[in-house]
């Protein structure tokens, strides 16, 4: 399997006129920064972390909310199967271009939309389902309602043996997952600036009934 490294190479092209990373991470921080949170995109190790458990092989949809400049993009693209499909959803439509003029790979997708919408986003690209989703999204910031709708509706569309992955700097953010999520697991990354909260929340094969997608 390539390396992190490689895949980074192989999926990111530089567009004349496209900011590096970094300078695009600033630039939005600085336009929201109660949306972006951080003023540095998160560590390797909190991305290592992070996806650890995921069964890879057994994944067919990833998909991300909140994906920035694409940090945890080359990593998930780097462990995927060939024929799997990672879907990044983002309301910065900055953040939406930047990676869709950086990242080529085929299995890529950069939606601009809500993640409360996931559940339609994910049918609309041929899918029943998604097997992981991935979050850093600042649950305590966003609008009223907003955060228990995306809860809802991700723990709806994952299927029965997947996780929520989030990763946080508010341990509030749990507040948001456990209606949804009784198994969930939790970690520190103390290798990050800010030290993260790391959550894996798991769906049981007897939530799956109660909780169908929905339209």
């Amino acid at each position: 399997m390539p390396s992190t490294t490689t895949t980074a190479r192989r999926a990111r092209t530089r567009t004349p006129g496209v900011p590096t990373p970094w300078q695009m991470f600033f630039q939005q921080f600085l336009k929201h920064p109660v949306m972006v949170g951080s003023i540095v995109p998160s560590s390797d190790r909190l991305i290592r972390k992070m996806l650890g458990p995921v069964d890879w092989a057994n994944t067919k949809l990833f998909v991300e909310y909140g994906p920035g400049v694409g940090t945890f993009c080359p990593a998930i693209l780097d462990r995927m199967t060939p024929d799997a499909q990672l879907i990044v959803i983002d309301t910065n439509a900055d953040f939406i271009r930047y990676l869709r003029h950086t990242i080529t790979d085929p299995r890529f997708v950069a939606v601009h939309g809500s993640a409360a919408d996931v559940e339609r986003i994910v049918r609309d690209h041929g899918h029943d389902h998604a097997d992981y989703v991935l979050s850093g999204l600042p649950f305590s910031t966003l609008p009223p309602g907003v955060g228990p709708a995306i809860a809802a509706a991700t723990q709806r569309v994952i299927r029965p043996g997947g996780a929520f992955l989030v990763y946080q700097y508010s341990p509030r953010v749990r507040l948001f997952i456990a209606p949804h999520f009784t198994d969930i697991d939790h970690e520190m990354e103390w290798w990050n600036v800010p030290p993260a909260q790391l959550y894996w929340g798991w769906k049981t094969k007897g939530a799956a009934a109660a909780t169908p997608m929905q339209g």
